[in-house]
């Protein structure tokens, strides 16, 4: 099953809550270098992550703005599912 962009987009802030490297991100999100560098460079650009930059290379952070989103889209994706669930 393929994932919307939205849910991607989703994975990537909850796998930089606590930072981490390109590398990680790629597998732990299931993509491929040249996508993440593409969601990356959107979501860094819209303010959702901030690269921390370091001894060890670039850091990729979930900024307050990204935290708020996730929790945001959580509560509407519990919502939607107590309703489908509700509805059967």
């Amino acid at each position: 099953m393929r994932r919307d962009k939205l849910k991607i987009i989703l994975d990537i802030l909850d796998i930089c809550n606590s930072s981490a490297n390109k590398t990680k991100i790629v597998y732990r999100a299931n993509l491929n270098f040249k996508m993440a560098n593409l969601y990356l460079e959107i979501m860094t650009k819209e303010g959702l992550l901030e690269i921390d930059g370091g001894d060890s290379g670039k850091l990729y952070s979930t900024t307050t703005k990204g935290r708020e989103l996730l929790s945001d889209v959580r509560q509407i994706y519990e919502r939607l599912e107590q309703y489908s669930a509700e509805s059967e």
